[in-house]
């Protein structure tokens, strides 16, 4: 392993998730919003590598058709050369084969680090995900493994994937095993060993790492790999190769499969934004309410109400543990409890062709 090795961040920033509509919609998703401090979730994500990984060692992948966003949000965050896209969504696999074909292109070697990170996630200790951050490339390198970051779970939550913790090593600890979202009981007993954490999707490996387990695990998706990186600079080429490439997340092709993953726990706050109600947790209240963003407000015998009413007032009178989403085209209450039920809404409107809503 070369002293000289170098270490680049991979930001995943093509996704179109809908779970805060009406704000976040196929055209503008969550990653493009500024919901939490300032500036967007994309923005805040490329902030945190400031004097950990230097600004033209920072990708951003995404699709085509979010390529003026991308640009906006990242703006003296990266270079200007250092977008790729995705000719088409083939889930994470394909996506993080290709980003690794084009940095390999763009000059990357097998013994420097990648570390691939969400862009649409919140984290405000700064300070500790550096820290974080720096022992996980630090045992990616010395363990040749892929370093995952595990959230320490606070709560029995069935929404997310779990890693159970195997044997100390380094900073961090060999991974036993991958396992899939859990009932609720489950949930509980994974909270009660300390043996579980949750799966954020951040990890690293050297780039050599990563062929290697791509060429282990996923042999067939990885025999497109010369002909991505030989076609990197031809997009219709490339969109011919890549949509040959088997479709797979990364976790099923890669990370449940592979003997060499290790942990380092996250010394860190986080939050994935998966519903309006998880804003809750990462602003301060309004009294008894959570004032996402709106000009004014009369709150009267109301609390535990999340609101998102960008320039307009919003009274409520008696009311508790509602969810209020208000933008030019919609209107949108609920229950805090229901907040997942915003995909029922997502599907009507695809149903009934109100595309424009989306």
């Amino acid at each position: 392993m070369s002293n000289n090795s170098k270490t680049y961040c991979l930001v995943m920033a093509g996704g179109k998730g809908t779970r805060l509509w009406p704000e976040s919609t196929q055209d503008k998703p969550k990653q493009y919003l500024s919901l939490v401090g300032d500036g967007t979730l994309l923005s805040q994500t490329l902030n945190r590598f400031q004097n950990i990984v230097p600004k033209e060692q920072r990708y951003i992948v995404t699709t085509m058709d979010q390529s003026e966003l991308a640009k906006q949000c990242s703006e003296d965050l990266i270079e200007s050369d250092s977008f790729i896209y995705e000719p088409a969504g083939r889930n994470t696999a394909p996506c993080i084969l290709l980003s690794l074909a084009a940095m390999e292109a763009s000059g990357a070697t097998d013994d420097d680090v990648i570390a691939v990170m969400p862009s649409d996630h919140v984290i405000l200790d700064i300070n500790g995900f550096q820290s974080t951050f720096n022992k996980a490339v630090a045992l990616s390198k010395e363990t040749s493994s892929i370093t995952t970051i595990g959230i320490r779970p606070h709560f029995p939550h069935t929404g997310y994937g779990y890693i159970k913790k195997g044997d100390e090593v380094g900073e961090g600890y060999k991974v036993g095993e991958f396992v899939e979202k859990p009932n609720f009981s489950t949930a509980k007993e994974y909270l009660s060993t300390g043996d579980y954490f949750w799966n954020a999707g951040m990890f690293m490996a050297t780039l050599g790492t990563f062929k290697r387990e791509f060429a282990k695990h996923s042999a067939q998706m990885f025999s497109f790999y010369n002909d991505l990186k030989n076609n990197i600079n031809d997009f219709d080429k490339l969109t011919e190769v890549y949509n040959k490439v088997p479709e797979d997340s990364i976790d099923y092709a890669i990370m449940e499969k592979s003997e060499t993953v290790t942990l380092v726990p996250a010394n860190f706050d986080w939050n994935d934004l998966g519903s309006w109600e998880a804003l809750e947790q990462v602003i301060d209240q309004d009294g008894d309410n959570t004032v996402v963003n709106a000009k004014s407000v009369y709150l009267k015998d109301a609390e535990g109400n999340v609101i998102y009413a960008p320039g307009k007032f919003v009274s409520l009178i008696n009311v508790n543990d509602l969810v209020v989403v208000s933008n030019d085209k919609t209107l949108m209450v609920m229950p805090k409890k229901d907040a997942q039920r915003v995909k029922e809404v997502v599907k009507h409107l695809k149903d009934s062709g109100e595309k424009e809503l989306l």
